[in-house]
């Protein structure tokens, strides 16, 4: 949810600062800038590729399409991280891909040969031993929750094929794949099936990822404002993302009483401003009495600002947080002076 609020004033910060309209959920999910953005691991603040090690694995990954995020969002977990090497392998040399049987090729040529998602397994149950779309999804949650006997008793369905009234299905053999193979296949969707990830989960996953990647790929000052804000009462994430602005070359200027908004916002330089929200001590209201008030006309000193607020929380820890975060620099007087006056 926090995600969303960034994507959102992502988009607003854009408009403000450059008078673009950003259609955030029409964007180009394949475009090749974002792809390589994350390719470059350097996506600190992206939503769900920001630990540094989905960031290693972004490097290693090195996405050619939306479908290879969905992918590494779903891998990157206890249990499927053992099939990463594969996937990478089978995505860097897709001709040295092998399947056991021709069937298995359509189902798992998205994933580079590697059974990644639960709809995988079920589209295995169906295309190759004819199950119906709820016999297939049967097995499925007997496989992630381990129930061995319901295993056992389908792995004989799935080979052989079921007479059963309402559970007819042929079976592998019958749709000409050797019982060995069937086994196989079975055992490799027994052992994975209990960590395999819902890949419509994942897709929505990889969509949010996908636009916090763009944003900050292509408006990284609008995009690390929104971010900003967003943790503004975590001081340990604001100096993490303040240093991740250092390293983008983007400058983040200390608050100014006339210029700054509650929260931190881009300027048309490239430039973020500190958001008076994120200094400490002072008041929500205050801060917001204190914007409206100079709209009419900007604060000339410590006196005038003081004089006009008077009466709205405004009090002493207030004031000097203000000035000791640099607030009040605008007015030409040492921060000293101002909290000794």
């Amino acid at each position: 949810l926090r995600t969303l609020t960034v994507l959102k004033d992502s988009v607003k910060n854009i408009k403000a600062s450059r008078g673009i309209d950003v259609d955030i959920d029409h964007i180009d999910f394949n475009d090749k800038g974002t792809l390589d953005f994350i390719g470059t691991g350097k996506t600190e603040g992206v939503f769900q590729l920001e630990s540094a090690g989905m960031q290693s694995f972004m490097k290693e990954l090195s996405p050619q399409s939306f479908e290879d995020i969905v992918a590494g969002i779903s891998l990157y977990r206890p249990g499927p991280m053992d099939f990463i090497p594969n996937y990478i392998k089978g995505k860097n040399n897709p001709k040295e891909i092998s399947y056991v049987t021709p069937e298995l090729e359509s189902i798992l040529e998205p994933t580079y040969g590697c059974i990644v998602y639960q709809e995988q397994v079920m589209q295995i149950f169906r295309e190759l031993a004819g199950f119906s779309f709820g016999q297939a999804d049967n097995v499925r949650r007997a496989m992630s929750k381990k129930k061995h006997a319901v295993m056992e008793a389908e792995r004989e369905h799935f080979v052989h094929g079921c007479t059963d009234p309402g559970n007819e299905c042929p079976g592998c053999v019958a749709n000409g794949i050797s019982e060995k193979v069937a086994n196989e296949i079975y055992d490799e969707m027994s052992s994975f099936a209990s960590y395999a990830f819902n890949k419509s989960h994942a897709a929505c996953y990889a969509y949010v990822a996908f636009q916090t990647a763009y944003l900050k790929c292509h408006y990284p000052s609008e995009f690390m404002a929104a971010l900003l804000t967003s943790v503004l009462d975590n001081t340990g994430k604001i100096i993490e993302y303040s240093g991740e602005c250092a390293r983008l070359g983007i400058k983040v200027l200390p608050p100014d009483i006339n210029i700054s908004g509650s929260g931190f916002t881009a300027e048309d330089s490239g430039r973020i401003r500190f958001g008076l929200n994120a200094v400490k001590n002072v008041g929500t209201r205050l801060i917001e009495r204190s914007v409206e008030e100079r709209q009419e006309k900007p604060y000339t000193s410590l006196y005038d600002f003081c004089k006009r607020m008077h009466g709205s929380e405004l009090n002493r820890r207030a004031v000097e947080s203000l000035i000791k975060a640099g607030a009040f620099d605008c007015f030409g007087s040492n921060r000293h002076s101002m909290v000794e006056a």
